[in-house]
């Protein structure tokens, strides 16, 4: 049986049953309706879209883009959306490189269960930051990821360089 200690996950879980997305309503929704961004994660609102950290990232700083508006399928975004995912993606991309320092990214949409979307319902984007040796033992023999930070420490370092005028001025 694998075990991995996050203690900064308790108050998440113990958390967790009391939000219960409304009848046809995302968990991204939900989130965005509480107005909690630092508990929830988000990082900033744009016009048509926000970005929100992944809460079980593939590595540190794996953010997702996401439309307000909740539709399941690409061709269902408008153009100003479809737009507004591409501009912030270069956003997210300077903000993980200002921040971390990654040396690659992977950046997609998973659309449908089929291909592996956890929340089919709610297209989003996912930037993930990558480091040359990112995979070690662990993943290769045990399956299993470590992440040298906890979630709030890669938000405050987000954040930091988001509300950081010199660090925003070459992004869109």
């Amino acid at each position: 049986m694998d075990r991995m200690w996050s203690p900064w996950r308790a108050e998440y879980v113990s958390d967790a049953a009391h939000r219960t997305p409304d009848e046809g309503e995302s968990v991204f929704t939900t989130l965005l309706n509480e107005d909690n961004d630092v508990e929830n994660l988000i990082l900033w609102r744009g016009e048509h879209v926000f970005v929100i950290m992944n809460l079980y990232p593939y590595n540190n700083g794996h953010l997702l883009i996401v439309p307000y508006r909740q539709v399941d399928a690409y061709h269902a975004l408008t153009s100003d959306e479809q737009k507004a995912i591409a501009t912030t993606i270069d956003r997210c991309i300077g903000w993980l490189r200002e921040a971390f320092s990654p040396q690659g990214f992977n950046v997609g949409m998973n659309l449908g269960a089929a291909a592996g979307a956890g929340i089919p319902e709610h297209l989003h984007m996912h930037v993930v930051p990558r480091w040359n040796g990112d995979t070690n033992f662990m993943t290769t023999t045990a399956e299993t990821r470590v992440l040298p930070e906890d979630l709030s420490s890669t938000y405050q370092k987000l954040r930091a360089v988001i509300e950081d005028p010199a660090a925003s001025a070459d992004s869109p």
